[in-house]
């Protein structure tokens, strides 16, 4: 097998011009392709990052077969992203998708295009909030009468809140302790904790890429637990480990846990629910 080829979908939007970057320097990317709906804004000719070739949107589906792909990375929003992963399912493509904000709609969607081809859907593609993610379930599983409260703080730009990587922390900690936590959003007047409630904040300021902080406390101690990613580019170049991991295997859904844990293996061993 050669080297990968990936399409990049919103390739001028932030996250794809991380990847677009990423992919120039990731040992196992050949070939990529660019689609966004706005081409003349990637960048083209000599530029250390431009893709090898360039597609609208409009032009995605038939561009996936043309030009022989093995992995789509998505990283847009829920509206544009279905669409594209329809396009990969119709194509035969394997997808890793980097979304957040979908609804109940789309999941579905998700789930009929992983039948046709390998999806891998995480909400974080670091390794360093894989890590935090394993050090929560420990936390939560041995300080099971402890209060716990979320914080998670990024750009002014970001659309959904809480963020994904917030809301997975949350099904962790759940999962975790064997019970469904009543989320409060913030507090404002008179707001007492109650029972097991954990709280959730979502902070929007200035150009910050992610925070994320889980809070520990109880018995006349606090646990904290955070996550600051110092740029983009440690998502993208995980989504393209990512890339390069599912690439070939059987069509289902897949967990960026699994890519971590193989170390870079590509064996075929079947899939798994995705988070």
């Amino acid at each position: 097998m050669g080297g990968l080829r990936v399409a990049i979908t919103g390739a001028s939007g932030r996250m794809g011009g991380e990847l677009l970057a990423a992919a120039a320097d990731h040992d196992d990317v050949d070939y990529v392709l660019a689609a966004t709906r706005t081409p003349e804004a990637v960048p083209s000719g000599d530029a250390p990052d431009a893709p090898d070739a360039v597609v609208a949107d409009s032009d995605l589906d038939d561009a996936l077969e043309s030009h022989d792909v093995d992995v789509l990375v998505d990283f847009t929003v829920p509206e544009a992203s279905v669409d594209y992963l329809r396009a990969a399912a119709d194509s035969g493509v394997a997808a890793v998708v980097g979304t957040t904000g979908y609804d109940d709609d789309h999941l579905e969607t998700l789930d009929s295009v992983a039948e046709s081809v390998p999806l891998l859907r995480a909400s974080n593609f670091s390794r360093g909030v894989a890590a935090l993610r394993r050090a929560v379930e420990a936390a939560a599983g041995a300080l099971s009468g402890y209060d716990v409260e979320v914080t998670e703080t990024h750009h002014n730009g970001k659309r959904d809140a809480p963020s994904g990587t917030a809301l997975t922390i949350l099904d962790d900690i759940d999962e975790a302790r064997g019970e469904a936590a009543e989320r409060v959003h913030g507090r404002e007047g008179d707001q007492p904790r109650e029972g097991t409630e954990i709280g959730v904040h979502a902070r929007r300021a200035g150009d910050v890429t992610g925070e994320h902080e889980v809070l520990f406390a109880g018995n006349e101690e606090v646990v904290e637990l955070t996550h600051r990613a110092g740029s983009r580019g440690i998502f993208a170049v995980g989504a393209l480990d990512a890339a390069a991991w599912l690439a070939g295997r059987s069509p289902g859904r897949y967990d960026f846990g699994e890519v971590l844990d193989a170390g870079g293996e590509n064996e075929d061993d079947g899939a798994s629910r995705s988070q």
